[in-house]
């Protein structure tokens, strides 16, 4: 199995012959970084596309990806009109309409799990429209265009492990409860929305236990609408108060093979 981060929440993921991709979105500005220099016709022709929520920076790219790879996309109603609107064949869509609805496939198994997106805390908002300022109006469409609608984490049954995905870390107590009663290998985790956002981090790894925890959505994407977070604390935290848990760092467009 290879991973591939694509930056944001992205990921190419390629199991056997197959092919799949979580949240693929390669749009940047000039003041992104990493730069991110892939565009839709550089990706495999992947089978399929799952979707946690329909942010921009997690469906932009879709439209386009899709008609290029041919993939079929899973995702919640929200983020499946989004998506029509904007171009995508509504027989290419699957939707989830029920929490813990399981899709079965050639060689795995993809689970979607209804989630909550992190809520954004006044210093983040505050610093934000500092950033933004006059430009508000710009980026305003970005926002508007792609609500976020049911978030979903997914989860993948694999070459015999078994990956939790998650596209945002606003996941309540009792959700993190359920799931860290099931096995889980590998936890994919966004570190973006939140002043506190490597704390909010540490408290998934105490409820999932995972044997490794691959940290993403960490890189400026979009500035001045995101920023590079430092998940040092993070890192740190994981490797002292949950040392059985592995935090293995995914290189900016480059396969990790698991």
């Amino acid at each position: 199995m290879d991973i591939k981060w694509l930056g944001a929440a992205g990921f190419q993921i390629s199991t056997g012959q197959d092919v799949f991709l979580l949240d693929p979105y390669l749009s940047r500005n000039p003041r992104a970084l990493p730069r991110q220099n892939l565009t839709p016709s550089d990706l495999p022709a992947a089978s399929r596309i799952f979707i946690t929520h329909g942010h921009f920076d997690h469906i932009l790219d879709v439209p386009p990806i899709a008609r290029q790879t041919g993939a079929h996309i899973y995702c919640a109603g929200t983020a499946a009109d989004s998506l029509i609107r904007n171009g995508v064949d509504e027989r290419k869509i699957k939707p989830v309409s029920s929490d813990e609805a399981i899709f079965k496939f050639p060689g795995y198994s993809a689970q979607a799990f209804f989630s909550s997106h992190v809520r954004f805390d006044l210093p983040l908002v505050l610093g934000t429209l500092k950033n933004i300022h006059i430009r508000f109006f710009r980026y305003l469409p970005l926002v508007r265009n792609f609500p976020c609608g049911q978030v979903l984490s997914w989860r993948f049954h694999l070459e015999n492990r078994i990956i939790q995905f998650f596209g945002s870390a606003g996941s309540s107590p009792a959700e993190l409860e359920k799931l860290g009663a099931l096995s889980m290998d590998i936890l994919m985790l966004p570190l973006q929305g939140h002043s506190d956002i490597c704390r909010i981090g540490l408290d998934y790894v105490r409820y999932l236990k995972p044997a490794v925890v691959i940290p993403h959505h960490h890189d400026d994407f979009f500035p001045p609408i995101s920023k590079s977070v430092d998940i040092g604390p993070f890192v740190d935290g994981v490797k002292k108060y949950h040392p059985k848990t592995k935090v293995i760092l995914p290189a900016f467009n480059r396969p990790l093979t698991l």
